[in-house]
């Protein structure tokens, strides 16, 4: 294979959008849902087009397979890692009007959604049958249910129901040839041959664009209970959610934990301070309980906690006791702009890590980070109960292309030896190209490679994302090969924009 085109062998990449084309997709969807022009000035495209149907969707990537234009769907912009990023010479296709809940059976416990729904409407339109998704995220009022399907989002509920390849029953996506691949199963049995639905689920829209969901929901509590501990290690932490999952009052919700560093910048912002929890122990912990009655919850809490001190003496908590009072802890752990307001543009990292290597992996990047600059250390918080840890470094961002890589060798090294991930969440989306092309097993890559020129030949599906493969690429490669070779070359972080 040959390597990577330059930019000045890509020239159609920076070439607008013919106006032909353009014209032809404001006959499928309305001139009034196609912006252009100086309102898009955060758009690299300079198009964004909105259909309002599966159908539309259809007609407008016909289009653009047609004219070899690239297509990248958009839904509430909330991701991280540059995955609906675009340039000139491609469309965004916005997924905001297909916003209706078309299906929501309480008997059932499924709703059929909208790609563009959002988290918190679907949530909202749920509790009205004391349902929930099963899934939560802080962007909720953002984040849209395509999006989420499409990176497979997490979140603080994951480690009790799965993440979003888990919530989905069935789906239906519009490919890059402009069929429909329909498969809006209600059911959690289905063993009618492949399940074709998780090539699309975390694809970031690269084989297709997701246009309807079916969501599983579960029983929302009647009730809820919030408390804080402050402690001194990790295994602490990992003994009181063993405690909490075993608890008989309630069942366990959410557990995050923020270390020193995260939690008194939050506490400092929000200007929360308890006499009970001093703002210098190691490690923070928030937990929530959700069950039929929240006064037995918070005496289940009372319990762990006292079990707690029993073994770790210096523990300290607070259950919260009205429901501003858990609105004002959870703040604290969702506020994360506090860094960024800190530390604009400061690099974030998202990695899984087995729960019995947490302490080993905090003692060794610690150090490490501090080894690669004066002063550089990261404000770890995250979802302990599933290993999932957000780094923010305390730096402005972007870092520097050998300081960025040294970085990465600390955060990464030996993660997927020991059975983590150097992406829990957020996905791949054009920033951790490089990262999944260091780590990936290379036997995963050319599977990866060979779907994506399966489904996606002209690689008009958001291209530069997940893969290195966009159309420019795929007609400077030769054909694949009949081994495990890596084929694909490797970025670095610097050639690479976030969102």
């Amino acid at each position: 294979m040959s390597g990577l085109a330059s930019p000045g062998q890509t020239s159609w990449i920076a070439q607008a959008v013919p106006l032909a084309v353009v014209d032809d997709i404001r006959d499928v969807v309305g001139a009034s849902n196609v912006r252009t022009g100086d309102d898009l000035a955060d758009c690299g495209a300079g198009i964004v087009v909105a259909p309002l149907s599966t159908e539309e969707v259809a007609a407008v990537v016909r289009i653009c397979r047609r004219n070899e234009v690239p297509v990248v769907p958009q839904g509430g912009r909330t991701g991280l890692v540059g995955g609906s990023i675009s340039r000139p010479g491609e469309i965004v296709l916005s997924t905001a009007r297909m916003n209706r809940i078309e299906r929501l059976d309480p008997l059932e416990r499924v709703a059929l959604v909208g790609a563009g729904v959002t988290l918190e409407t679907l949530q909202e339109a749920a509790l009205e049958h004391r349902l929930e998704p099963g899934i939560d995220l802080a962007a909720r009022g953002s984040a849209t249910i395509g999006g989420m399907v499409s990176t497979n989002a997490g979140g603080v509920m994951a480690f009790r129901n799965g993440v979003m390849r888990h919530r989905v029953l069935g789906l239906e996506a519009v490919l890059a040839d402009g069929s429909l691949y329909c498969d809006l199963t209600r059911v959690v049995k289905n063993s009618a041959g492949y399940d074709l639905k998780h090539l699309f689920i975390g694809a970031e829209g690269t084989l297709g664009i997701v246009t309807r969901v079916v969501v599983k929901l579960d029983p929302s509590p009647r009730a809820t209970a919030t408390a804080l501990f402050g402690l001194p290690s990790v295994e602490a932490a990992l003994r009181i959610i063993r405690l909490a999952l075993e608890s008989d009052a309630g069942h366990l919700r959410a557990a995050e934990a923020m270390w020193t560093s995260y939690f008194s910048l939050a506490a400092a912002a929000h200007e929360w301070s308890e006499p009970s929890v001093p703002l210098d122990q190691p490690l923070f912990l928030l937990l929530s309980l959700g069950g039929a009655r929240e006064e037995a919850m918070r005496e289940d809490f009372e319990r762990i906690y006292l079990e707690t001190v029993q073994q770790y003496p210096d523990a300290t908590g607070i259950i919260a006791a009205s429901r501003r009072q858990e609105d004002d802890l959870w703040r604290l752990r969702e506020d994360t702009g506090v860094l960024y307001r800190a530390h604009p543009d400061a690099p974030s990292f998202d990695v899984s890590v087995p729960l019995s290597e947490i302490s080993a992996y905090l003692e060794r990047i610690i150090p490490g980070l501090a080894a690669i600059e004066s002063g550089l250390a990261p404000y770890v918080f995250g979802h302990l109960a599933d290993g999932n840890l957000h780094i923010v470094l305390n730096r402005r961002g972007p870092l520097a292309p050998p300081i960025a890589k040294a970085v990465e060798d600390v955060l990464y090294q030996q993660l997927r030896q020991i059975g983590g991930s150097f992406s829990a969440e957020h996905g791949v989306g054009s920033k951790r190209i490089h990262s999944l092309l260091a780590t990936a097993d290379p036997t995963k890559l050319a599977a990866m490679e060979r779907v994506k020129r399966a489904l996606d030949d002209q690689s008009i599906m958001n291209p530069e994302k997940v893969l290195p493969c966009d159309a420019w690429f795929v007609r400077s490669c030769s054909p694949l090969p009949s081994g495990n070779e890596r084929r694909l070359p490797l970025k670095n972080a610097s050639d690479l924009n976030d969102e």
